[in-house]
């Protein structure tokens, strides 16, 4: 990718990024008595959601979500009720953003950048999340993976997105919390910027690409990225 090529399109991640998943550790407190299990199951459906695509299957996000749910509970030898299932769809789809976001999306609004998301979550009728989050104003258009039937990072997920908004991947910077989403848009030819939010952060090794920004909350991304690469 040329060095000098400024990205115009912010393209978000949703889950922990911008939306709170610390908002069902409840749940999980609840049936597991801690709340740590949130952070198994969230890697574990991470884990299932890449096998899935490496296999060339598909099954949505949030099926995947639930099936997990099961799978950790009997892992754990705990039983999950229908009533559990509710409560954690219930919670998955009105997640509050951080306190972060909305200051820094108005940045780079107002700094002439395009806004857009792109998620593993299948789409949603109105209220979405993000709406229900108070920030779907923002984004110009809002990207599920299951257009193209695969997980994020498969390259052909960003893709898709440039594709849609009539631009080339090196005009999309992809903003996620998780180093695993920066390095497949960096692959795919996009820019990456990393918000080391608890429980992510960079990985030292061999030919894992470093993020083209990276800040420990999103108001500091956004300026980074302002500074950067603010049309002039």
């Amino acid at each position: 990718m040329t060095k000098d090529v400024h990205p115009s399109i912010i393209v978000f991640d949703i889950n922990e990024t911008l939306l709170d998943i610390t908002t069902l550790e409840p749940l999980f407190e609840r049936l597991f008595g801690g709340r740590s299990t949130l952070r198994e199951w969230f890697a574990q459906l991470i884990l299932y959601s890449q096998t899935m695509t490496l296999s060339g299957l598909y099954t949505p996000f949030g099926e995947l979500g639930v099936g997990i749910l099961r799978m950790v509970a009997e892992i754990h030898n705990v039983t999950v009720s229908e009533s559990d299932v509710e409560e954690l769809k219930d919670r998955i789809g009105s997640m509050p953003a951080h306190s972060d976001v909305i200051p820094a999306l108005t940045k780079l609004q107002e700094a002439g950048f395009r806004l857009v998301t792109l998620t593993n979550s299948a789409s949603s009728s109105p209220p979405t999340p993000l709406e229900r989050a108070g920030i779907g104003e923002f984004f110009e258009r809002s990207f599920s993976v299951e257009s193209v039937r695969q997980f994020k990072p498969a390259l052909d997920t960003y893709r898709h997105v440039a594709q849609e908004m009539k631009a080339e991947t090196s005009d999309l910077c992809l903003v996620a919390c998780h180093l695993w989403d920066t390095i497949g848009a960096q692959a795919a030819g996009c820019r990456g910027a990393l918000i080391t939010r608890p429980y992510n952060t960079t990985l030292p090794a061999t030919e894992v690409p470093d993020p083209d920004l990276v800040a420990p909350e999103l108001t500091d991304l956004a300026d980074q990225i302002i500074k950067r690469w603010q049309a002039s």
